[in-house]
């Protein structure tokens, strides 16, 4: 380990801490603006991100409940008819 006290704060060679911390850096600027974030209005970016999710999750919602009701509007009669069909009958 390096006894140099501006390596000892870097944790390693200065040049190579400072080249991965670039590396980092875009690697997470990617990933925040493909969420939509803007490095200049993080606010309002972190607000539209959140609004956009909850939107989706409704959105996803709806999707489900129309494919429910879809699927319910077959199975739930074929269901009933099986059930007379095969009730026990009295003697």
């Amino acid at each position: 380990m390096a006894t140099d006290p501006v390596s000892r704060f870097f944790g390693g060679s200065p040049l190579a801490v400072i080249g991965r911390l670039i590396l980092v850096s875009i690697l997470v600027g990617v990933v925040l603006s493909a969420l939509g974030l803007d490095p200049f209005d993080i606010v309002r970016s972190i607000h539209r991100l959140f609004e956009s999710l909850w939107n989706l999750g409704f959105d996803a919602f709806r999707w489900l409940w129309r494919y429910l009701l879809l699927g319910a509007v077959i199975v739930i009669p074929i269901w009933l008819l099986l059930r007379l069909i095969n009730a026990p009958r009295g003697k």
